[in-house]
């Protein structure tokens, strides 16, 4: 079966090009031009990924976005033309998996779309089944996080992250280090900012104090520790 794109985008050229060139690729794309044509389309069925423009008439795609991170897990890239890193930050941390901006080349489009895909496929069943550090146990094949009793849920990113610091405790990690291992084949693609923004919801859910972290903690100049 064919991964199915709901594209959410009001500017005409721009959709006709992306739903063409995603079509040539094998993927089905279902277009919508409002947030409540797209409310209709994942109310309808599964959907494999959301490609989410952020100003259309009806609303706002970061309020959108959050919307669906509610209920759904489905990946979701934005689309903006702003480039502003406080605009790119809300997106990530509203659960954005990518955030591309306008104009962009389609082809890199396609690239990015593909390593999102592929950041989400299912762990490899082979892992150790399960990853325990201090307070915390990672059961690997459910992706789910326990800290003495308290079940944490996972986005697939920070579950990946997790299980990158459990398995190498005491290693200062780097940031190419954390790329290569966690988005694999797509970090030529990355914001810059992507890895300190992921380490950071990270933080906020597994830390005591995230302020202060001293599970994940920041190696100056070298990347990052886990000390748990």
């Amino acid at each position: 079966m064919s991964t199915r794109v709901i594209l959410v985008e009001d500017d005409d050229a721009l959709h006709r090009g992306i739903q063409f060139t995603l079509q040539q690729e094998g993927f089905q794309v279902l277009g919508a031009r409002s947030f409540a044509e797209a409310r209709s389309l994942l109310g309808s069925g599964v959907a494999d990924l959301l490609l989410l423009d952020v100003q259309l008439p009806d609303g706002n795609g970061f309020d959108f976005c959050a919307e669906v991170r509610r209920t759904l897990d489905v990946p979701i890239i934005f689309l903006t033309a702003s480039d502003q890193e406080f605009d790119i930050v809300r997106g990530l941390d509203l659960g954005g998996d990518d955030y591309v901006t306008k104009p962009f080349r389609l082809r890199e489009f396609v690239s990015r779309v593909h390593a999102v895909l592929r950041r989400r496929s299912p762990a490899k069943s082979d892992e150790k089944d399960v990853l325990v550090s201090g307070p915390f146990a990672l059961a690997v094949g459910e992706m789910r996080l326990d800290k003495l009793g308290q079940d944490i849920p996972l986005s697939l990113t920070e579950f990946r992250l997790l299980r990158l610091f459990m398995s190498h405790p005491r290693s200062v990690l780097s940031r190419d280090q954390i790329i290569r291992h966690v988005w694999p084949d797509g970090a030529e693609v990355l914001d810059e900012n992507t890895v300190a923004v992921n380490v950071r919801r990270l933080r906020e859910k597994i830390e005591d104090d995230p302020q202060r972290p001293e599970t994940i903690v920041t190696v100056r100049g070298a990347g990052y520790r886990w000390n748990g």
